[in-house]
């Protein structure tokens, strides 16, 4: 009995609406929605093929971007410990031979050049 009656309120508001709404307006708002509902399938079958491509493309260059990785780290490594070795025997020789390396205002003078340890 309720169920008849929600059924029966229902159908009247659904009957009120209709006469609120011009009927060609509604079957040009149901058209344009199945033209966004056509145009949005489109872009997510687009977008699915993008990401399996991707997918694809990245499985084939991650090995590479690893091996990479870890060669530059180890190149960085070994860099940090050359000059770690260079500041040390830099220091051997200036406490051995003061006169060695000229001090910082002749410094700039003779090595004009950019200090690459320096971020710009």
């Amino acid at each position: 009995m309720e169920k008849e009656a929600i059924a029966a309120a229902s159908q009247e508001v659904s009957q009120e609406f209709k006469t609120l709404i011009d009927s060609d307006a509604l079957d040009s708002m149901k058209q344009l929605q199945h033209t966004i509902l056509g145009r949005l399938q489109d872009s997510n079958a687009v977008l699915s093929h993008f990401n399996d491509y991707s997918e694809q493309c990245f499985a084939e260059v991650s090995g590479d971007l690893s091996a990479n990785t870890r060669l530059l780290k180890s190149m960085k490594s070994d860099l940090d410990y050359i000059f770690q070795k260079l500041r040390s025997l830099k220091a051997k020789i200036k406490a051995t031979y003061p006169d060695a390396f000229p001090d910082d205002s002749t410094l700039e003078a003779l090595d004009a050049r950019p200090d690459l340890e320096v971020p710009r």
